[in-house]
């Protein structure tokens, strides 16, 4: 497997969203604006899209861009960015972009590949922002 060299900065790995039209997304989920049921549940602090459930986090003790950020299992109605290696505070890992599907806004990053054997438990789950998210369902 070829790689690219790390990219090196803090968890959050300060990198903006890529240019339009450069990268084709990638779909996370069957429908890019399907409405998750229940009443628990994150949205795109933007729009309003569903994103995902909060029986889907698995932790919230996570670092992002700006500031704290949960690490969720699954979530939806995303568009993914193109693979790249980044140095984060725990090590080097293969991450995407992650970015609402409804209005493009950069949510946080997927965990594609984790190069150190104690990381390996994030590989293909998400880190969603505290900040770009809202609570919908009045909890």
């Amino acid at each position: 497997r070829t790689h690219s060299p790390p990219r090196v900065g803090r968890e959050s790995a300060e990198n903006p969203r890529p240019p339009r039209g450069l990268e084709r997304p990638v779909m996370s989920s069957p429908s890019a604006s399907s409405k998750l049921t229940g009443n628990r549940i994150y949205s795109c602090s933007f729009c309003r899209n569903h994103n995902a459930y909060h029986d889907d986090i698995i932790s919230k003790a996570f670092q992002g861009r700006h500031g704290r950020a949960y690490l969720f299992n699954d979530v939806a109605n995303i568009t993914l960015g193109g693979k790249e290696d980044r140095l984060l505070m725990t090590g080097l890992h293969t991450v995407r972009d992650v970015f609402c599907a409804s209005c493009s806004s950069l949510l946080g990053w997927k965990y594609d590949f984790a190069y150190e054997q104690s990381q390996k438990y994030k590989e293909g789950k998400f880190i969603v922002e505290k900040a770009m998210v809202l609570h919908e369902g009045g909890w």
